[in-house]
């Protein structure tokens, strides 16, 4: 039987205040099997977005991947679960990597 493989999930969630308040939403997940492959799908993300945000929040995305990043990769190497947020007008943007084990999954069928 296979062995479960250490890993991290990844999540991304978006939370809006205001006058339309929206709880939080999961825009996406993602699983990682390596420490840089989880930051990377940060990194990418806030790349691709960051020329549509206000300056502030380009300068919380652009601080993360600059100074943030290897602090978060060294806590992944950890094992350690990381969060990395921006604010975007009344819009919270969350980030959620988190060590986990991944299971191998099992056929249902038995072969003589």
């Amino acid at each position: 039987m296979d062995k479960p493989t250490r890993g991290y999930w990844c999540e991304c969630w978006t939370e809006t205040f205001g006058e339309t308040t929206e709880g939080p939403a999961l825009r996406a997940s993602f699983d990682a099997y390596s420490a840089p492959q989880a930051d990377r799908w940060v990194a990418v993300a806030l790349r691709t977005i960051s020329p549509a945000l206000d300056p502030d929040a380009s300068d919380e995305a652009w601080a993360w991947l600059h100074d943030g990043r290897s602090e978060t990769r060294r806590a992944l190497l950890r094992h350690e679960p990381c969060t990395v947020m921006i604010t975007y007008a009344s819009t919270h943007i969350t980030w959620t990597i988190r060590p986990v084990l991944f299971l191998p999954l099992v056929s249902g069928a038995t072969e003589p």
